[in-house]
């Protein structure tokens, strides 16, 4: 484990709060303090972490990998930022794109067209951890004259379809 400033101010959060309680229970202070000291720890990361976690939308980034990319797409939201960060897909052919990427999953839709756009592929990315995300990750790769020149992310609304209709 990596003792960072944050971690830190969490533990102190958690080392006064436990303070504080078992001050009521006992006012003897030293005995509060010592037992708070103990428990700190224990209190931090099988409550306070978990609880952490399930609130906030943090998740673990990675490089991109083809392989992962193909074989996980529910995990494909830890890829992307360094993906788009270091350009690895801009300027790639439509044959390069597929070797990576696999198959486009769906084509963007042109209004004006009134069809699908050939050089708009978009991918799922998955759902990023967090109790109060109800938005799928998308990205919409763009090419021109067969090269990627952009990725856009975005997001759209989970919808649960209903089977029986």
């Amino acid at each position: 484990m990596i003792i960072t400033p944050l971690l830190v101010l969490f533990l102190v959060i958690v080392f006064v709060l436990l303070f504080l309680f078992l001050n009521t229970v006992d006012k003897r202070k030293w005995l509060s303090a010592l037992i708070s000291l103990i428990l700190t720890p224990f209190v931090f990361f099988f409550m306070f972490y978990p609880f952490l976690n399930i609130i906030s939308s943090y998740h673990h980034q990675k490089y991109f990998d083809s392989e992962a990319w193909i074989e996980s797409p529910a995990l494909r939201y830890e890829m992307i930022d360094n993906t788009m960060a270091s350009d690895t897909l801009i300027g790639a052919s439509k044959e390069s794109i597929t070797t990576l990427l696999g198959k486009a999953e769906w084509l963007s839709w042109d209004e004006s067209k009134k069809t699908h756009d050939a050089d708009k592929w978009n991918y799922g990315l998955g759902i990023e951890p967090g109790a109060f995300n109800t938005k799928q990750e998308r990205v919409e790769i763009t090419f021109q004259n067969g090269k990627v020149i952009a990725l856009k992310p975005y997001q759209e609304e989970i919808t649960f379809e209903n089977e029986e209709e």
